[in-house]
């Protein structure tokens, strides 16, 4: 078996798809973030794109952290595989394509100055990131001469500040930064939190009039499921490319990027040319209630009922007959009319969702979708619910009985160590959320005589929800008698009910 290489990449006798490497490509795309997503999601695109013939670019990536991948992709000649499998339409599909537009990988910890070289290179125009939720936060640095900041909007203000000393601050010499961390209008924080340090470092007011009038922030919205690394199947996987590559990637063959920004920039980064679903738009906010509500919110609304109805996965979801029916009812029934997108625009999607949770390749655990999912619940569920009372005087039984099956999830008790813990068929299991969540979830059900005064309490309490649930139509006794249902037939047979 072979190592991995651009020379066994130039001699085009490799088992997978792949794009010829040129020295020509200019680097267009400076990437900070090295883990598995970016580069099953962008790096993947952006080979792809090369392939088709639409563009000519190469990615400069850096690591956020100073532990990273940097010393892997130099022993392998910055190259690596994606393994896409999954069903799609009914049909199950697998590619695997040896990506090789990565011309350098950066340690900007111990490579600064090359990070401040990247940044002075005419041809760069993109910034992509991905340094996780708590990466675009403002944390107080001083600026050190010749150093890395380690807060990553700091990082970002001090390497513009080198591109535009280079370049004296030309309207030309403005990036594109397409952030893919999963916040909220994540390009308006970093521009924000970028011109705070800007202040911060009482840096030139040409220089902050050059970041708001030339540099363009967009605020993105990625999807793609990416477990990873397939160590299970590695040696097997290896045999079949014919070399060892341990940066291979697995990844569902979904993948969506909405990007909120000028539509002329699309023409610069043709994703979407080469058939790959990536949207300009100039509003995102439709598509971020779609992947919330229908994505987000049937894993939220179908996770804890299916566990505590003695499932482990998503996918053994989609095979139990009455969990599978539950599902289906919540989503088609009673989230998918209320997203803001055109009918067909939305139900398409949902069915997508349904391949994906069905997905025999990725092991989702019930458990872990369950980590915090008081806040889940309020941000991904309750705003379909009140849309639906809003419209039919009463609230939705499949999602009212999902508030149910959450409000039995989190019937526990503390052990001595501290952990808040469940029972379920007489094993116990983990309740992960925040500490004051836990101790008003059992103070309810311990101090309480009934069903209906255990969701009275609850659903009252607005430091779980930031308001009063009882007074959403409908919703309190919906809760009530489901809870009572589940209790007295179990919360499978209640559901099946349904």
């Amino acid at each position: 078996m072979y190592e991995l290489n651009r020379q066994r990449l130039a001699e085009g006798k490799l088992s997978v798809e792949s794009t010829a490497p040129s020295s020509l490509k200019p680097v267009r795309i400076l990437q900070i973030g090295d883990g598995n997503f970016l580069r099953a999601f962008v790096d993947w695109m952006v080979d792809v794109t090369n392939g088709a013939g639409l563009m000519n670019a190469e990615v400069i990536m850096a690591q956020p952290i100073d532990r990273g991948i940097a010393d892997l992709m130099k022993a392998q000649d910055q190259l690596f595989t994606v393994l896409l499998r999954g069903v799609q339409n009914g049909q199950p599909v697998q590619s695997k394509r040896l990506v090789s537009c990565v011309k350098d990988t950066l340690n900007p910890y111990t490579q600064w100055d090359a990070m401040l070289a990247t940044m002075q290179d005419p041809a760069l125009r993109f910034v992509v990131s991905n340094t996780t939720e708590a990466g675009i936060a403002y944390v107080p640095e001083a600026m050190v001469e010749g150093k890395c900041p380690a807060n990553f909007p700091a990082k970002v203000t001090a390497l513009l500040l080198a591109r535009f000393k280079a370049f004296g601050g030309s309207p030309e010499s403005g990036l594109v930064f397409l952030p893919a961390e999963l916040i909220e209008a994540n390009g308006t924080k970093l521009k924000n939190y970028l011109l705070q340090f800007a202040q911060a470092w009482d840096l030139p007011a040409e220089f902050i009039n050059w970041v708001q009038a030339h540099n363009v922030f967009c605020n993105t919205l990625v999807d793609r499921i990416v477990p990873g690394f397939p160590a299970a199947e590695a040696e097997a996987l290896f045999a079949d490319f014919g070399y060892k590559d341990p940066l291979t990637v697995a990844a569902e063959p979904f993948l969506l990027w909405v990007i909120e920004g000028p539509a002329k920039i699309a023409d610069e980064l043709p994703l979407h040319k080469a058939g790959l679903d990536v949207v300009w738009t100039e509003d995102l906010q439709p598509y971020r209630t779609r992947k919330v509500r229908i994505l987000n919110g049937a894993h939220t609304a179908s996770s804890l009922a299916a566990y505590c109805a003695g499932l482990d996965t998503v996918r053994e979801m989609t095979e139990d007959a009455v969990v599978s029916k539950f599902l289906n009812k919540v989503m088609f029934e009673e989230i998918v009319p209320f997203v803001p997108l055109p009918e067909a625009e939305r139900k398409a999607y949902a069915e997508t969702i349904v391949e994906r949770f069905a997905n025999p390749h990725i092991r989702h655990e019930l458990i872990s979708i369950a980590l915090n999912s008081v806040s889940k619940w309020q941000v991904r569920v309750l705003p379909t619910i009140k849309d639906y009372a809003a419209k039919h005087g009463n609230s939705p039984a499949g999602l009212s009985f999902s508030l149910a099956a959450l409000l039995t999830f989190y019937d526990g008790q503390f052990a001595a160590n501290g952990d808040y813990q469940g029972l379920r068929q007489g094993q116990s299991y983990p309740i992960k959320d925040n500490a004051d969540i836990l101790v008003i979830m059992h103070a309810a059900w311990h101090g309480a005589t009934d069903m209906g005064q255990v969701a009275t309490s609850l659903l009252a309490d607005i430091r779980l929800w930031g308001e009063d649930l009882t007074q959403v139509p409908g919703l309190a006794q919906q809760t009530t008698n489901a809870l009572i249902r589940i209790k007295e037939i179990g919360i499978k047979s209640a559901m099946s009910a349904l």
